[in-house]
């Protein structure tokens, strides 16, 4: 596929809903969600943060909005929505859920699902002082281009374990958020 010229309906048609793997091999049972805000344009965009300075854990890091399921919340979709609208104040009402990736286990001890959505391009974000050092969209025909990420392979409790690790602008795109990228482009039919 040529992404150059990538329109959000060619985005609409590749993607095909998956329904999350449940196949008892997840080491993580602690679940999480993160919104994947694909930019309702005519070339689309990605929706991406990078996370505050001041947190524990991930500090710094470009991510997705998301975070641990609570109790509140009816489903991973719903966690996913209400993590966006914390953290950037995107309205759950004004993201169209197309469908979920495969989850992923993160080296903190999470399942995180990827929850893929359509908002529109005249949202205002505020970011989450707290949480959440700056929002940027990254071209989706950029973000998928596969020939960006490049893998190294990191041995962890005896396990190799690839990561993977790319640049836009002045952002390091690395880790799960990279590796949710990198899954999301061959899901919609983009080749290495």
């Amino acid at each position: 596929m040529e992404n150059s010229s990538l329109t959000l309906d060619d985005f609409l048609s590749r993607f095909q809903l998956l329904r999350p793997q449940v196949n008892g091999e997840t080491l993580n049972h602690r679940q999480a969600a993160a919104l994947i805000p694909v930019v309702r344009r005519a070339r689309p965009g990605l929706l991406l943060t990078q996370r505050s300075a001041r947190l524990r854990k991930h500090a710094g890091q470009v991510a997705f909005p998301g975070g641990a399921v609570d109790s509140s919340d009816a489903s991973l979709i719903a966690a996913a929505l209400r993590e966006a609208q914390e953290e950037v104040a995107i309205p759950p009402e004004s993201v169209e859920v197309i469908g979920v990736l495969p989850p992923v286990d993160s080296v903190t001890g999470f399942q995180v699902t990827p929850v893929v959505g359509i908002i529109p391009p005249n949202l205002h974000y505020h970011a989450s002082e707290d949480e959440v050092a700056s929002v940027f969209e990254m071209p989706l025909s950029e973000a998928l281009r596969l020939g960006r990420y490049h893998p190294l392979d990191i041995y962890r409790r005896g396990d190799s374990h690839r990561v993977w690790l790319s640049w836009y602008e002045h952002y390091f795109v690395w880790g799960m958020t990279a590796g949710i990228i990198r899954e999301l482009a061959l899901q919609i039919g983009v080749r290495p």
